[in-house]
């Protein structure tokens, strides 16, 4: 799986703990090789209001860190890239 990290945040004392923002899944169609998946982890990954992205061959399942809130101007850009990127974006994704 195609994976840009989420960042980690560590406190002044050592100890680290993960991102725990929720995540939002999206359905992109023709997401069938390693290919396509390095090109739409890229275009989305590649928003600013994206902190991390996970995409699965087959499936096109695309798993969003939001940097902020997940709402409907995230789902419009999200879209935008997959479709500047060559894809077909078909929404949220039910999972």
């Amino acid at each position: 799986m195609w994976e840009v990290p989420v960042s980690n945040c560590c406190t002044p004392d050592g100890s680290c703990h993960a991102d725990a923002r929720a995540t939002v899944v999206y359905k992109v169609e023709g997401v069938g090789s390693a290919h396509c998946q390095g090109v739409v982890a890229d275009a989305v990954g590649a928003l600013d209001e994206v902190a991390a992205v996970e995409v699965e061959i087959g499936t096109g399942l695309v798993t969003v860190t939001p940097a902020a809130a997940a709402d409907e101007a995230l789902d419009a850009l999200v879209a935008e890239a997959v479709d500047e990127a060559g894809y077909d974006f078909a929404g949220r994704a039910t999972v």
